[in-house]
């Protein structure tokens, strides 16, 4: 999709559907977990993302050992943003001592 500016000027619209997933701690308990959420969702919002959700998915075990960890919480969030937003996301979540893991996905537009 393309946004017309002038009769001459033409802007690629590059916002794009993203859904992030990320695992924290087992150890925190659901208060904490939500915390974490929100602080990821305020970065997306603070970047220009629109957040459609972002909310705890489950406690899940791994099928491996992580960091001495059998199992995490998983979050997921789902948000439309520019393609700077998922750079920076993948930024603060790498640096993040809360979070274990994670992975941005760009979704597929119809």
């Amino acid at each position: 999709m393309v946004t017309h500016i002038g009769p001459k000027e033409v802007i690629p619209n590059t916002m794009r559907k993203y859904e992030a997933l990320y695992i924290v701690s087992p150890k925190l308990n659901e208060s904490e977990v939500t915390a974490i959420a929100e602080k990821f969702k305020k970065a997306a919002e603070e970047n220009g993302a629109k957040v459609s959700k972002a909310q705890l998915w489950e406690k899940r075990k791994f099928a491996y050992e992580i960091n001495h960890m059998k199992e995490g919480n998983y979050i997921i969030m789902e948000f439309e943003s520019e393609t700077s937003v998922p750079n920076e996301l993948n930024r603060l979540m790498r640096i993040s001592d809360d979070v274990i893991r994670h992975r941005i996905f760009a979704l597929e537009t119809a």
